[in-house]
């Protein structure tokens, strides 16, 4: 099994599909969708990100770190949202992704999510991240 991040990102044409939907018709197509991931047992976890406007950037692309409001980049693709599943394979995490709930012009990325295992035990930084891990149920 392997982590994957379905990545969603919304477009002009998405978000006003999006705004003229019924919010109480929104909570019912995805609900029924988180409900497939659970009886399926590959959830990990899922969030949908607040309006982007109410959000700021920091920007380091001088010597300080510099904090702006609103989106960063264009805000015809913005990051809304995301799923954390664990798969079999890339192809199930595919899969998965064809299956959102997601407006007309929306698009999602499927990335995988490296496990610690793969990354030097021996390091000092590794050590303490796998002891939080299990300090806190995530291995």
């Amino acid at each position: 099994m392997a982590k994957y991040m379905l990545i969603m990102r919304g477009t002009d044409e998405s978000m006003a599909k999006m705004m003229s939907t019924p919010f109480e018709e929104m909570l019912e197509t995805v609900g029924r969708f988180n409900e497939e991931l659970i009886r399926a047992g590959v959830l990990v976890a899922a969030e949908g990100l607040d309006d982007p406007s109410q959000g700021v950037v920091v920007d380091f692309a001088g010597e300080t770190p510099v904090v702006t409001d609103g989106p960063y980049g264009e805000t015809k693709e913005l990051f809304g949202g995301f799923y954390l599943i664990d798969v079999a394979s890339k192809e199930e995490a595919v899969e998965w992704a064809k299956r959102l709930p997601a407006f007309p012009g929306s698009k999602c990325e499927v990335r995988r999510v490296p496990g610690i295992e793969e990354f030097p035990q021996d390091n000092e930084w590794i050590v303490k991240e796998r002891a939080w891990r299990e300090r806190t149920g995530q291995l």
